[in-house]
């Protein structure tokens, strides 16, 4: 039987899983997660999935011109697979990067841009640009086409209910992930404390969603709006994080109370009607019994800010221009994988109550660089913030022997904050200013 298949069965059960995602210090990697949304680039609409110039025979041609694995359901191709990465299909057609856990940020960078070199080339013929934005910039959900994915069905079903922009989120947005070792639970307290208190200052830098609909939608970041108004349940800041004492067992009791929203038998999702795991652990569904693979997968429908499964992953920052999102993981990179800067990072914020650290998420989304985050200003925070993990890349760098050290990869952001303004203040401006609302100008500035 695959480990998988064997049944989950106590909150110890659930807490082994996490402990055995640890890795020693000399193993520690980085992936990169990267969305991006598609247009037809004169029309600007939307990419549906059928069709010959869809998004399923797009990824057939990727697949055939770079010897991808296609993953099915239904007879769709809905993701393909190479060498410990994975391109995905997202609810609105986004497509999202998963990429291999590489040892250095040259690595993943080079990855990301072989990747979108290879998107761009294989979807010129079919006339799509994909944007770096967190929002679509141009249409309502009603207007955006869905994807022939089980999973996103069940979705579609069950959020609706739980927040008034679940659907946004699914099929609107787009992001720029990483993700991150842990050597044991102290570790991982460490670091996922520092990651969830310090997501405002990274969401400010980020911000990069003020259009939506064709008008300034009173954001700097409507992608982090959004996602407070998704599911109260599974989504925003885990203050218990911040509690003395934050282990394994706290997340994992957080997580069985959490509804599911499905399992998978045979390449087939279920609904779980809500089931919270802790009840699917003890009790069952119908004939089907909790198995370890059904608690991975559970872990994966959980949003928090940053999250924990066999990784960290910090999940604050909008799909943004190349040069930021090969930015975003060096930058985590270096505030959580040297103790000294995590802990210096920790400190920027360690003093903000629960309401400044709510306060901190609105405060960004609308005003991103221009916010006030704990009685400070959010680019004073970003500026030290970046500092502490530049020089952490440099530390990183000579222990690592990695030269140059990996600090340069920060310049992107350095020359954004030399501006005073996140990439959605400035957008907008240009929005009205430079473009007079013109959608052709705004896929031809912000196309990958």
């Amino acid at each position: 039987m695959n480990d998988s298949d064997q049944r989950i069965e106590s909150l110890e059960d659930c807490i082994d899983y996490f402990r055995s995602g640890e890795t020693p210090e000399s193993d520690w990697v980085v992936g990169t997660e990267h969305e991006k949304i598609g247009v037809y680039t004169e029309s600007g609409l939307r990419v549906p999935y059928e069709g010959e110039r869809g998004i399923g025979a797009l990824l057939e041609r990727i697949a055939g011109r770079d010897n991808w694995d296609r993953v099915l359901e239904a007879g769709n191709v809905v993701a393909l697979t190479k060498d410990g990465a994975s391109i995905t299909l997202e609810p609105g057609g986004q497509i999202e990067l998963s990429g291999a856990p590489l040892a250095t940020i040259r690595e993943t960078c080079r990855e990301f841009n072989t990747h979108v070199d290879l998107v761009n080339e294989e979807s010129r013929s079919f006339g799509v640009s994909w944007l770096a934005l967190g929002v679509d910039p141009f249409h309502g959900v009603d207007e955006i086409p869905v994807m022939p994915k089980g999973r996103y069905d069940i979705m579609r079903d069950y959020l609706p209910a739980r927040g008034g922009l679940a659907m946004d989120m699914m099929h609107a947005s787009a992001t720029v992930q990483a993700n991150f070792d842990f050597s044991d639970e102290a570790d991982m307290a460490m670091k996922l404390r520092t990651a969830m208190g310090c997501t405002a200052i990274v969401s400010a830098i980020f911000a990069n969603s003020s259009i939506s609909e064709r008008d300034r939608n009173g954001f700097a970041s409507k992608r982090v709006a959004i996602w407070r108004d998704t599911d109260p349940d599974r989504c925003g800041l885990l203050h218990f994080v911040f509690d003395p004492g934050f282990g394994y067992r706290a997340y994992a009791e957080w997580a069985l109370d959490v509804p599911m929203f499905m399992l998978v038998r045979d390449g087939q999702a279920i609904p779980a009607k809500g089931l919270p795991f802790r009840s699917f652990m003890k009790e069952g569904f119908g004939e089907h019994r909790a198995r370890f693979s059904d608690w991975d997968l559970h872990l994966t429908t959980l949003f928090p800010e940053a999250r924990l499964k066999r990784i960290i992953e910090v999940r604050g920052a909008d799909a943004v221009s190349r040069g930021l999102t090969c930015a975003l993981p060096a930058l985590w990179k270096g505030i959580l994988y040297e103790a000294e800067a995590c802990e210096a990072a920790w400190r920027l914020v360690e003093k903000m109550s629960t309401q400044e650290r709510e306060d901190a998420q609105v405060a960004v989304s609308r005003e991103g660089l221009a916010a006030t985050i704990g009685g400070r200003s959010a680019l004073e925070l970003a500026r030290e913030f970046v500092g502490i993990a530049s020089e952490a890349l440099g530390t990183i760098g000579k222990r690592k022997g990695i030269e140059p050290d990996e600090s340069h990869f920060l310049d992107p952001i350095w020359a954004q904050l030399e501006t005073g303004k996140s990439p959605g203040e400035i957008l907008a401006e240009r929005w009205e200013a430079d473009w007079k609302q013109s959608p052709e100008a705004m896929i031809d500035f912000c196309t990958y």
